[in-house]
């Protein structure tokens, strides 16, 4: 891997259509059974061979055994109801029916340590797994149990704690949690959201990421988005939260986006993976357009602790166009390695 701006995906990659119904959130599997368990396998095997081909340096599983990038975990869950659903507002953006905590939340068995496993048999790359975070977790049900959102998450950190050292056990080199709703509950954020986050992560070897975005590309996060004004400033109340915590790497949003980038001064000293591709469009990004987003993020992260990256997952886009983005962000990142290591000669 380069020591200077390797890439890598934040999530989802399309699924194949014979597989999962495209470009559609929590699509049903258009297979069952022992079929569907070798299709996810297929699809992820495929997945794994575009980026490589694609030039990514760390690989992914880019989420094709898993329907939703929080319900598949939680799905595994002792303690929650899938059968009576309750529909909710999602980080206050859209309506959806989710499940509800009706008991104790335990994990019976690891969810994802097999795939993993599976991912690691595939490449001698770096591999990277992603998790939901713990207070995006408890955003996506409807508690009936617990009666305190801090309670709930702090459980559901312990339980991402054993998942996540499983995995590191069977090879997973970067483990990355998902907290969009850190763009959202600032007060809940800053008085545990950050802290249960760390218990998640504590006492792992492998790199730990923390992904905030803006949401897939999909008409409710949009339209969000249309609100926010000129400037999005969101990463304010965050950064520096995580700038002192124990988390190695913040990935963000940036190509594309109202994000100004001298944000990223409040994480100095961490590793950021910065978004250079838009997954809210379907335009392939040039090269060149890559490397002038990560470019200009050099101002206020030093080039080697800069990765590059997407804004968020591509489960939404077209699986071509999804393709030929990686394509663009590893030769945008080419282009810029190109640079540095010129003006260093």
């Amino acid at each position: 891997m380069p020591t200077l701006v390797p890439t890598a995906i934040v999530g989802s990659l399309p699924k194949p259509a014979w597989l999962a119904k495209p470009e559609v959130l929590w699509s049903p599997w258009e297979l069952d059974g022992d079929t569907l368990v070798e299709g996810k396998h297929d699809a992820l095997r495929s997945a794994v061979q575009e980026q490589e081909r694609r030039g990514l340096d760390i690989v992914s599983d880019g989420e094709q055994t898993r329907q939703h990038f929080v319900t598949t975990f939680i799905e595994h869950l002792d303690g929650v109801d899938f059968e009576n659903r309750e529909t909710v507002r999602i980080r206050n953006r859209y309506d959806a029916s989710v499940p509800t905590v009706v008991g104790a939340v335990s994990r019976r068995a690891p969810v994802f340590v097999d795939d993993a496993a599976f991912l690691r048999r595939q490449t001698d790359r770096p591999i990277k797994w992603a998790l939901p975070g713990p207070m995006t977790m408890i955003d996506t049900l409807s508690d009936r149990y617990y009666g305190s959102r801090e309670k709930l998450a702090w459980e559901f950190a312990t339980i991402l704690n054993q998942e996540a050292r499983e995995l590191e056990a069977a090879g997973v080199d970067v483990i990355q949690f998902d907290e969009p709703a850190f763009n959202v509950f600032f007060d809940e954020m800053k008085d545990w959201g950050v802290a249960a986050l760390e218990r998640a992560a504590e006492g792992l070897k492998a790199e730990t990421v923390v992904h905030i975005c803006y949401g897939y590309g999909i008409k409710a996060n949009n339209d969000w988005k249309a609100t926010l004004g000129s400037e999005w400033r969101q990463y304010e109340e965050s950064f520096p939260l995580l700038q002192r915590s124990r988390i190695d790497v913040v990935s963000l949003e940036s190509h594309h986006s109202n994000v100004p980038v001298e944000l990223i001064e409040l994480i100095r000293g961490k590793k950021v993976m910065l978004g250079a591709l838009d997954v809210a469009s379907e335009r392939v990004e040039t090269p060149e357009e890559v490397a002038e987003t990560l470019r200009r993020a050099l101002e206020y992260v030093d080039a080697d602790k800069l990765i590059a990256s997407s804004n968020c997952g591509m489960a939404p886009l077209p699986r071509q166009v999804a393709f030929d983005k990686l394509s663009a962000l590893s030769a945008g990142a080419r282009l810029l390695r190109e640079e540095l290591v010129g003006a260093t000669v």
